[in-house]
């Protein structure tokens, strides 16, 4: 058991609420704490008002304290301004992560630093395990709700004061346990999109607020013009919808976009695999791997056989083109083992 009492980041959802819930049992000393992180509209996904309301509500079913921190300009800052300008750039964003990177797992820990919490806690479905050279993340036990992909970025340090105690177990046991505690949250529908992204407006609306959206031409890898898209900031790779194409043709895939050129290229079903995709950065845990790993590129996508060369993946198997500015996470035996950003190419 840890010493002191544990910082329990509370959401609202369910898997926050049961993590509460397990360190009690375990004898724990808890306090729930929730960040205010997005002043602005949200419909769907864990910043709405009524989500601190449901943590507060659970903290006090509980019987444990419960206090609101606002980072509020911390999340514009480190968050939403970054998001809006990968658009801008033509690139896919994962602002998720980035509000793990620079708010849950710094601006929190700074706070609990303050307050003299040694360690928190959140709801994520990820474990911790013990390696000879120290703390690493590593898959969930329910495959389906795994969120190592998202936490990736954590550094040992922050693993040595972290506790998920809901990553050993499955999201159907979570919500078996959050209905025999009689939890508000037992039947509360996961948060699946960003959250200052409403479902009523959408992601044209919030960017067209922020950034000059600019109309862009559609072609075929010959340069033939076969479509029109208004807003190239909205356009991303393997996107097959929306390109202002004609009907009745096979299939056709966004393989590049071209921000300052203006322009759009899409090809067939083929021309999405690649043997090769860029990386921006990479950075191994601990000693690099000249090896097959496994390679995840996407929240909820499925991991890929390949190795890391100094500035790209090599892929075993002819893969998928990465969006510019989606991670990219490596994994051996469930463990992460690196992370590093999609370049373009």
């Amino acid at each position: 058991m840890t010493e002191g009492p544990v910082m329990v980041a509370m959401s609202g959802g369910v898997d926050s609420s049961v993590a509460a819930a397990l360190l009690i049992d375990a004898g724990h000393e808890v306090v729930g704490v929730t960040m205010k992180l997005w002043g602005g509209p949200s419909d769907n996904g864990c910043c709405a008002v009524s989500d601190v309301e449901d943590a507060r509500r659970v903290a006090d079913h509980l019987g444990i304290e419960h206090h609101t921190f606002n980072f509020g300009d911390d999340f514009e800052r480190d968050v939403v301004g970054p998001y809006v300008a990968e658009h801008a750039a033509g690139r896919t964003p994962n602002p998720c992560i980035e509000c793990n990177r620079h708010l849950k797992f710094d601006r929190l820990l700074h706070r609990a630093d303050a307050l003299g919490f040694a360690t928190i806690a959140t709801g994520h479905h990820a474990r911790i395990v013990e390696t000879a050279a120290g703390p690493r993340l590593a898959r969930g036990a329910d495959a389906a709700k795994d969120q190592s992909y998202v936490l990736h970025v954590l550094e040992p340090p922050v693993l040595q004061r972290l506790l998920l105690p809901v990553g050993t177990i499955t999201k159907a046991d979570v919500r078996r346990l959050a209905a025999d505690l009689d939890l508000r949250t037992a039947t509360k529908p996961e948060s699946q999109d960003v959250c200052f992204i409403t479902s009523e407006h959408g992601r044209k609306s919030f960017l067209g607020d922020r950034i000059a959206l600019k109309p862009a031409k559609v072609v075929d890898r010959a340069g033939v013009q076969v479509g029109a898209v208004e807003s190239i900031e909205l356009v991303t790779i393997g996107q097959r919808k929306g390109l202002g194409m004609a009907g009745g043709t096979d299939p056709r895939y966004v393989i590049a976009v071209d921000p300052e050129a203006l322009v759009v290229t899409v090809g067939d079903s083929d021309d999405r695999l690649v043997h090769h995709s860029p990386l921006e950065s990479w950075r191994w845990v601990s000693d690099p791997i000249d090896a097959a790993v496994e390679i995840q590129c996407s929240a909820h996508g499925a991991a890929a056989p390949g190795k890391i060369g100094s500035s790209q993946v090599e892929w075993t198997d002819p893969h998928r083109r990465i969006a510019p500015g989606q991670s990219v996470v490596a994994y051996l035996d469930d463990v992460v083992v690196g992370g590093g950003i999609a370049g373009r190419g």
